[in-house]
């Protein structure tokens, strides 16, 4: 596979319901690009550069996701032992790693990018272990931003994110 430049989210002043846009929690974490081919993995940073120190999280996803080759987007986490995201244990040494896929981008030799993201959501679901496994697919919610909105402010997550289906 090659580089893939992810959609960097634009900042709106609300949250709004819309029967045409997915809506996500976000995550606080560092953003990367999860490149697997032949049983190796890479994790870039939205800019490219390489994520060396999540080597042991770059040595599990080939395990847990059983595909030839595939690109994914999502954000690199480190969880607290009740699941909960922690921006700064990623910053401050060993921790408990995990990766929050949110799209497929690439799968089996297939370029998906010009698939709607409904789509490639569903195509990333069935590569998706069972839970407890260090990767795992984003919770979406359809059409009802306000509520997802909501939702997050009583947690510790960062905010929304809002995509349309169709993109």
């Amino acid at each position: 596979p090659f580089d893939v430049a992810p959609i960097i989210p634009v900042l709106r002043s609300h949250p709004f319901n819309d029967p045409d846009w997915l809506f996500e929690p976000r995550y606080d974490g560092f953003r990367g690009l999860v490149y697997l081919a032949d049983g190796t993995c890479l994790i870039r940073s939205k800019r490219g550069s390489a994520f060396k120190r999540f080597a042991s999280l770059s040595e599990a996803l080939p395990r847990e996701l059983n595909v030839k080759n595939a690109i994914l987007d999502g954000e690199v986490l480190a969880l607290d032992k009740a699941g909960q995201p922690h921006f700064t244990d990623l910053l401050t040494g060993p921790t408990a790693l995990a990766y929050a896929a949110f799209d497929l981008l690439w799968l089996n030799g297939r370029d998906l990018r010009n698939r709607p993201l409904t789509k490639r959501k569903a195509e990333l679901a069935k590569l998706i272990p069972a839970p407890g496994a260090q990767v795992f697919k984003v919770i979406t919610i359809d059409e009802r931003g306000w509520d997802l909105f909501e939702a997050v402010q009583r947690t510790d997550f960062e905010g929304i994110v809002a995509k349309r289906k169709s993109d």
